[in-house]
């Protein structure tokens, strides 16, 4: 686990390397905050990641939404290591046939009308109060629920980075 002392130690593809899986498929988040070293804390690193995610605009953002995968989904083989571990964490990776359905049939709906995935920092759910929040947002405006998706994404950020330098 290295520190941030570490961190802001490490030449700049290190760094990337390090820290390049904190935004899911985004180690241009990492590279982003490279030259703003060095971090007093992963508090403060944290909050640079994701200025990062605000100041890049409308499209990058969108990909980096996109970039998410669906919970209980079909597509495990393209998750990142760090996602499997979060939704098997909440339980998603033991889920009944039913279960299994209703997360498949809440997939597509919210899909279909917001263009990309639901996204919800998972850590300390269950997978019935993950349903549960899906149900609560699918109402929700376009608008609302890209600000939304930012914002858990910035939760699962921030988890990833305690976990990585044992600040949690």
């Amino acid at each position: 686990m290295p520190s941030t002392t570490t961190l802001n130690a490490f030449p700049k593809p290190e760094f990337v390397a390090a820290l390049g899986g904190i935004f899911e498929h985004a180690p241009w988040v990492a590279e982003g905050v490279w030259p703003e070293r060095p971090f007093a804390s992963p508090d403060t690193l944290h909050r640079a990641m994701c200025a990062v995610v605000a100041a890049a605009g409308p499209e990058a953002q969108l990909a980096l939404i996109r970039a998410h995968p669906d919970l209980a989904g079909k597509a495990a083989l393209a998750m990142t290591a760090a996602s499997s571990a979060e939704q098997a964490g909440a339980g998603l990776d033991r889920l009944t046939e039913e279960e299994y359905g209703r997360f498949h049939t809440l997939n597509d709906l919210y899909r279909a009308r917001f263009g990309f995935p639901f996204i919800l920092a998972v850590k300390g759910h269950t997978k019935t109060s993950i349903l549960a929040a899906f149900e609560s947002r699918l109402p929700n405006t376009p608008e609302c629920e890209r600000e939304r998706a930012l914002a858990e994404i910035y939760r699962i950020a921030r988890f990833r980075l305690e976990a990585l330098t044992g600040a949690a």
